[in-house]
């Protein structure tokens, strides 16, 4: 079991950068695939960016593309979220989520939150001028 804590949201004007990070704690880091969503009021929350355990694989939502980065630090058992060229419809809790079972494979369903055990708290991001 692992323990997710996500940090670094806030409020920022269109075309900033924030750098989302997620603490994880319990079991080993490394077995995990890790994602990242994201819930605007009154949406359903969505895929935004996943990377593999060794952190050499990576996908992206097609909105945040060539906008946001994913890395990992598994000696640091962390996973980062580099936002930048924020637009106000990035704005949403974003949420940190691991699982040991998926795979950033094709048909595998990886960008489906169903797919997915552990789940952080979320920190809100706010992108308005």
């Amino acid at each position: 079991q692992v323990q997710l804590v996500e940090s670094g949201g806030g409020w920022v004007q269109p075309g900033d950068s924030l750098r989302l990070s997620c603490a994880a704690s319990g079991r080993a880091f490394s077995t995990y695939t890790m994602g990242w969503f994201r819930q605007a009021p009154g949406k359903e929350r969505e895929f935004v960016a996943a990377i593999s355990r060794s952190g050499r694989i990576t996908d992206y939502a097609d909105s945040v593309k060539g906008r946001f980065t994913i890395s990992r630090d598994n000696a640091k058992n962390t996973v980062y979220l580099q936002m930048n060229s924020l637009r106000p419809e990035d704005t949403a809790v974003y949420y940190c989520a691991a699982d040991t079972v998926v795979r950033l494979t094709y048909g595998s369903g990886y960008e489906s939150q169903s797919k997915w055990t552990y789940w952080g708290q979320g920190t809100q991001v706010t992108v308005s001028s």
